[in-house]
Protein backbone atom coordinates (compact mmCIF):
# COMPACT_ATOMS: atom_id res chain seq x y z
CA UNK A 1 0.00 0.00 0.00
CA UNK A 2 2.60 2.56 1.06
CA UNK A 3 4.50 2.00 -2.36
CA UNK A 4 0.98 2.61 -3.83
CA UNK A 5 0.32 5.98 -2.35
CA UNK A 6 4.07 6.67 -3.03
CA UNK A 7 4.04 6.13 -6.76
CA UNK A 8 0.00 8.03 -6.87
CA UNK A 9 1.81 11.01 -5.46
CA UNK A 10 5.11 11.25 -7.79
CA UNK A 11 2.18 10.73 -11.01
CA UNK A 12 0.62 14.33 -9.07
CA UNK A 13 3.50 16.05 -9.37
CA UNK A 14 3.99 14.58 -12.94
CA UNK A 15 0.43 15.75 -14.33
CA UNK A 16 0.30 18.98 -12.16
CA UNK A 17 -0.03 21.73 -14.06
CA UNK A 18 3.50 24.43 -14.21
CA UNK A 19 2.60 27.04 -11.44
CA UNK A 20 3.16 30.58 -13.26
CA UNK A 21 6.39 32.42 -12.55
CA UNK A 22 6.14 35.78 -10.89
CA UNK A 23 7.33 38.82 -12.53
CA UNK A 24 7.15 42.29 -12.17
CA UNK A 25 6.22 42.58 -16.46
CA UNK A 26 5.98 40.56 -19.14
CA UNK A 27 7.36 42.77 -21.93
CA UNK A 28 7.14 41.88 -25.98
CA UNK A 29 9.38 43.80 -27.93
CA UNK A 30 7.42 43.96 -31.46
CA UNK A 31 10.30 45.60 -33.52
CA UNK A 32 9.60 46.31 -37.21
CA UNK A 33 11.63 44.23 -39.73
CA UNK A 34 9.72 44.62 -42.62
CA UNK A 35 11.19 45.67 -45.90
CA UNK A 36 11.66 49.26 -44.83
CA UNK A 37 14.45 48.00 -42.51
CA UNK A 38 17.87 47.40 -44.33
CA UNK A 39 19.80 45.14 -42.69
CA UNK A 40 22.46 47.93 -40.87
CA UNK A 41 18.85 49.44 -39.38
CA UNK A 42 17.76 45.81 -38.09
CA UNK A 43 21.18 45.23 -36.52
CA UNK A 44 20.69 48.96 -34.76
CA UNK A 45 17.19 48.26 -33.78
CA UNK A 46 18.85 44.46 -31.79
CA UNK A 47 22.15 46.40 -30.96
CA UNK A 48 19.91 49.09 -28.90
CA UNK A 49 17.45 46.78 -27.20
CA UNK A 50 20.53 44.26 -26.20
CA UNK A 51 22.28 47.26 -24.96
CA UNK A 52 19.74 48.84 -22.85
CA UNK A 53 19.02 45.70 -21.68
CA UNK A 54 22.44 45.20 -19.85
CA UNK A 55 22.54 48.31 -19.23
CA UNK A 56 22.99 49.07 -15.37
CA UNK A 57 20.12 51.47 -15.08
CA UNK A 58 18.01 49.39 -16.39
CA UNK A 59 19.05 46.38 -14.08
CA UNK A 60 18.88 48.50 -11.29
CA UNK A 61 15.40 49.52 -12.10
CA UNK A 62 14.55 46.14 -13.13
CA UNK A 63 15.93 45.08 -9.33
CA UNK A 64 13.95 47.92 -7.75
CA UNK A 65 10.78 45.93 -8.72
CA UNK A 66 8.88 43.94 -6.26
CA UNK A 67 9.76 40.72 -7.95
CA UNK A 68 13.07 42.14 -8.80
CA UNK A 69 12.77 40.38 -11.88
CA UNK A 70 10.54 40.83 -15.71
CA UNK A 71 10.04 38.18 -18.31
CA UNK A 72 10.63 39.41 -21.84
CA UNK A 73 10.23 38.14 -25.80
CA UNK A 74 11.57 39.86 -28.65
CA UNK A 75 9.98 39.23 -32.15
CA UNK A 76 10.26 41.23 -35.74
CA UNK A 77 7.01 42.09 -37.77
CA UNK A 78 6.63 42.41 -41.53
CA UNK A 79 3.16 41.43 -43.17
CA UNK A 80 0.18 39.89 -42.18
CA UNK A 81 1.65 36.67 -42.61
CA UNK A 82 5.23 37.29 -41.39
CA UNK A 83 5.71 37.35 -37.37
CA UNK A 84 9.26 35.75 -36.30
CA UNK A 85 9.54 35.02 -32.62
CA UNK A 86 13.23 36.06 -32.58
CA UNK A 87 14.12 35.28 -28.69
CA UNK A 88 11.42 33.05 -26.62
CA UNK A 89 10.47 34.26 -23.37
CA UNK A 90 13.39 34.92 -21.06
CA UNK A 91 13.65 35.92 -17.70
CA UNK A 92 15.72 38.91 -16.58
CA UNK A 93 17.21 39.60 -13.21
CA UNK A 94 20.71 39.90 -13.45
CA UNK A 95 23.52 40.90 -15.38
CA UNK A 96 24.04 37.15 -16.64
CA UNK A 97 20.61 36.53 -17.39
CA UNK A 98 20.76 39.89 -19.67
CA UNK A 99 23.94 38.84 -21.66
CA UNK A 100 22.04 35.93 -22.25
CA UNK A 101 19.46 37.79 -23.70
CA UNK A 102 21.18 39.76 -25.53
CA UNK A 103 23.47 37.27 -27.09
CA UNK A 104 20.61 35.18 -28.29
CA UNK A 105 18.94 38.71 -30.13
CA UNK A 106 22.29 39.76 -31.75
CA UNK A 107 22.96 36.04 -33.44
CA UNK A 108 19.57 35.44 -34.64
CA UNK A 109 18.93 35.47 -38.19
CA UNK A 110 16.18 37.72 -39.58
CA UNK A 111 13.13 36.40 -40.54
CA UNK A 112 10.24 39.25 -41.07
CA UNK A 113 8.81 39.45 -45.07
CA UNK A 114 6.49 41.97 -46.36
CA UNK A 115 4.85 45.44 -45.30
CA UNK A 116 3.59 47.05 -42.20
CA UNK A 117 1.46 44.91 -40.75
CA UNK A 118 1.03 46.47 -36.82
CA UNK A 119 -2.33 45.07 -36.30
CA UNK A 120 -1.23 41.48 -36.96
CA UNK A 121 1.93 41.94 -34.53
CA UNK A 122 -0.03 43.63 -31.91
CA UNK A 123 -1.94 39.90 -32.57
CA UNK A 124 0.69 37.99 -32.37
CA UNK A 125 2.31 39.28 -29.46
CA UNK A 126 -0.81 39.32 -27.06
CA UNK A 127 -0.45 35.30 -28.14
CA UNK A 128 2.93 35.27 -27.00
CA UNK A 129 1.50 37.18 -23.47
CA UNK A 130 -1.29 34.76 -23.39
CA UNK A 131 0.92 30.95 -23.75
CA UNK A 132 3.20 31.66 -21.40
CA UNK A 133 4.77 30.36 -18.23
CA UNK A 134 5.05 34.07 -16.62
CA UNK A 135 2.68 35.75 -14.27
CA UNK A 136 3.15 39.94 -14.38
CA UNK A 137 1.78 42.95 -12.58
CA UNK A 138 1.53 44.61 -15.93
CA UNK A 139 1.80 43.28 -19.83
CA UNK A 140 3.49 45.39 -22.36
CA UNK A 141 3.51 45.33 -26.02
CA UNK A 142 6.02 47.85 -27.63
CA UNK A 143 5.69 48.34 -31.05
CA UNK A 144 9.23 50.10 -32.56
CA UNK A 145 8.70 50.97 -36.43
CA UNK A 146 9.47 53.61 -39.13
CA UNK A 147 5.90 53.80 -40.68
CA UNK A 148 2.87 53.11 -40.39
CA UNK A 149 0.41 50.23 -40.64
CA UNK A 150 -0.56 49.18 -44.22
CA UNK A 151 -1.62 45.58 -44.24
CA UNK A 152 -3.49 42.82 -42.54
CA UNK A 153 -6.94 43.70 -39.91
CA UNK A 154 -8.16 46.57 -38.48
CA UNK A 155 -5.17 48.19 -36.35
CA UNK A 156 -8.57 49.62 -34.60
CA UNK A 157 -9.91 46.71 -33.65
CA UNK A 158 -6.17 44.64 -32.88
CA UNK A 159 -5.12 47.60 -30.22
CA UNK A 160 -9.28 47.51 -29.26
CA UNK A 161 -8.70 43.94 -28.40
CA UNK A 162 -5.37 43.91 -26.77
CA UNK A 163 -6.22 46.43 -24.20
CA UNK A 164 -9.85 44.71 -23.69
CA UNK A 165 -7.47 42.27 -22.65
CA UNK A 166 -5.41 44.97 -20.52
CA UNK A 167 -2.16 44.43 -22.63
CA UNK A 168 -0.22 48.50 -21.86
CA UNK A 169 0.98 48.88 -25.76
CA UNK A 170 3.82 51.97 -26.43
CA UNK A 171 6.08 53.15 -29.55
CA UNK A 172 8.81 54.07 -30.37
CA UNK A 173 8.68 56.05 -33.73
CA UNK A 174 12.21 55.56 -35.55
CA UNK A 175 13.29 58.66 -37.98
CA UNK A 176 14.95 57.39 -41.09
CA UNK A 177 16.65 59.79 -42.93
CA UNK A 178 15.25 62.19 -45.04
CA UNK A 179 11.86 60.33 -44.46
CA UNK A 180 10.23 63.25 -42.21
CA UNK A 181 8.64 60.93 -40.29
CA UNK A 182 5.61 60.83 -42.11
CA UNK A 183 3.17 58.46 -40.45
CA UNK A 184 -0.58 58.94 -41.78
CA UNK A 185 -2.76 60.97 -43.77
CA UNK A 186 -1.80 64.80 -44.64
CA UNK A 187 1.57 64.54 -43.40
CA UNK A 188 1.32 63.48 -39.80
CA UNK A 189 3.95 62.59 -38.05
CA UNK A 190 4.70 59.43 -37.02
CA UNK A 191 5.21 60.07 -33.65
CA UNK A 192 1.49 61.60 -34.00
CA UNK A 193 -0.01 58.86 -35.97
CA UNK A 194 1.62 56.41 -33.28
CA UNK A 195 -0.01 58.28 -30.33
CA UNK A 196 -3.13 58.64 -32.21
CA UNK A 197 -3.81 54.69 -33.70
CA UNK A 198 -1.28 52.30 -32.15
CA UNK A 199 -0.82 52.90 -28.52
CA UNK A 200 -3.05 52.75 -25.74
CA UNK A 201 -3.71 51.74 -21.99
CA UNK A 202 -2.44 53.59 -18.56
CA UNK A 203 0.90 55.47 -19.22
CA UNK A 204 0.83 54.33 -22.28
CA UNK A 205 3.89 56.59 -24.31
CA UNK A 206 5.47 57.28 -27.95
CA UNK A 207 9.64 57.30 -27.86
CA UNK A 208 11.09 59.11 -30.48
CA UNK A 209 14.55 58.23 -31.84
CA UNK A 210 16.00 60.52 -35.09
CA UNK A 211 19.01 62.39 -35.06
CA UNK A 212 18.51 64.35 -31.66
CA UNK A 213 18.10 61.30 -29.93
CA UNK A 214 20.00 57.75 -31.21
CA UNK A 215 18.00 54.90 -30.87
CA UNK A 216 19.76 53.32 -28.11
CA UNK A 217 19.22 56.14 -25.95
CA UNK A 218 15.06 55.91 -27.11
CA UNK A 219 15.48 52.00 -26.57
CA UNK A 220 17.14 52.15 -23.01
CA UNK A 221 14.71 55.93 -21.94
CA UNK A 222 11.58 53.90 -23.38
CA UNK A 223 12.65 50.63 -20.93
CA UNK A 224 13.47 52.58 -17.75
CA UNK A 225 9.71 54.12 -18.21
CA UNK A 226 8.25 50.84 -18.80
CA UNK A 227 10.17 49.30 -15.73
CA UNK A 228 9.38 51.79 -13.37
CA UNK A 229 5.17 51.06 -13.97
CA UNK A 230 6.44 48.21 -11.79
CA UNK A 231 6.24 50.20 -8.76
CA UNK A 232 9.77 50.22 -8.86
CA UNK A 233 12.21 53.62 -8.78
CA UNK A 234 12.37 55.91 -11.64
CA UNK A 235 15.26 56.18 -12.83
CA UNK A 236 16.60 58.56 -15.59
CA UNK A 237 18.05 57.51 -18.53
CA UNK A 238 21.92 59.50 -19.43
CA UNK A 239 22.71 60.18 -22.85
Amino acid sequence: MRLILKSLFALSLLTAPAQAESVDLELVFAADGSGSIDTDELRLQRKGWADAMMSAEVLNGIKDGPAGAIAVAYMEWGGPSSQVLIVDWHVIRDAVSAKVFADKLMSAPRGATGYNSISNAIDFSVRLVEQNAHEGTRKVIDVSGDGPNMNGRSLEQARADALAKGFIINALAIRRPGSGRPGGPGGMSLEDYYAQNVIGGPGSFVEIADETQPFAVAARRKLLTEIAGTGGTTRLASR
